[in-house]
């Protein structure tokens, strides 16, 4: 099977390796792990490959970065065993993720404006200097006293006791991630996820640190995106050189 694919000119494993920055036995686990097809053998034993195993080598790593190594390798091992299709819908499935995470990073985008002091959502203009109880903040959210209880099991907010009464004293940075958390709600993201970017916005200090993340955050899912089309474009070469 390995021959019939082949086409083209004799390499070396050292030859494929050295063009590509890799080193031989990198190129025989990925044939092992069916990333390239199977090589043909000398009488002695040895490994040869074609301008076939370069095209399927090119298109791995140029997939590598828009769907990770796990998804490349079960894209390009699909490809080799003739199941296309398979291959198709796993680089869906990576392009379904993606602009599941562009959606979340705009709603996280947009609960940030919301939170802006000029927006009219002052996170100091619902606790004093001491905080707030739990009734005053869950009016002003428009939610339930039981809500922002369930949150703080949840790890969204933190609330202090007031050591006389026993009760529970929202500050000004819980005030803030409980708008966040309602902000986030509101658009339908789960507990567990708004729970991660709140610590994300306890580890950056605040709000203002936080926007230096997103932004990375947009450009590092740009990236994925041109990393995908350059991935297809291999793959394509790839799979017009099988024929």
């Amino acid at each position: 099977m390995g021959q019939n694919l082949q086409t083209g000119g004799r390499l070396r494993p050292v030859d494929l390796a050295r063009g590509h920055g890799l080193s031989t036995q990198a190129v025989r686990n990925y044939e092992e792990a069916g990333i390239l097809p199977a090589a043909a053998r000398t009488p002695h034993g040895y490994r040869t490959y074609t301008s076939l195993h370069a095209g399927a080598l090119r298109a791995f790593l140029a997939l590598v970065p828009g769907h990770g190594h796990q998804r490349a390798t079960s894209i390009m091992r699909a490809v080799n065993q003739g199941r296309v299709d398979e291959a198709f819908h796993l680089i869906d499935e990576s392009h379904v993720q993606l602009l599941d995470d562009r959606r979340t990073l705009k709603a996280v985008e947009s609960a940030l404006r919301d939170l802006e002091p000029d927006s009219g959502a002052d996170p100091t203009a619902v606790s004093g200097p001491g905080g707030t109880f739990i009734g005053p903040l869950a009016e002003a959210l428009g939610i339930r006293p039981a809500t922002l209880r369930k949150w703080e099991r949840a790890g969204l907010v933190r609330p202090r006791r007031d050591p006389r009464t026993g009760y529970r004293v929202y500050g000004e940075a819980d005030v803030r991630d409980a708008r966040l958390a309602h902000q986030l709600r509101r658009g339908g993201y789960l507990l567990e996820h708004i729970a991660s970017l709140i610590t994300q916005v306890r580890a950056a200090g605040g709000l203002e640190p936080l926007e230096a993340a997103l932004s990375d955050w947009h450009d590092r899912l740009s990236a994925r995106g041109r990393a995908m089309l350059t991935g297809a474009a291999e793959l394509e070469a790839y799979l017009r050189e099988r024929g």
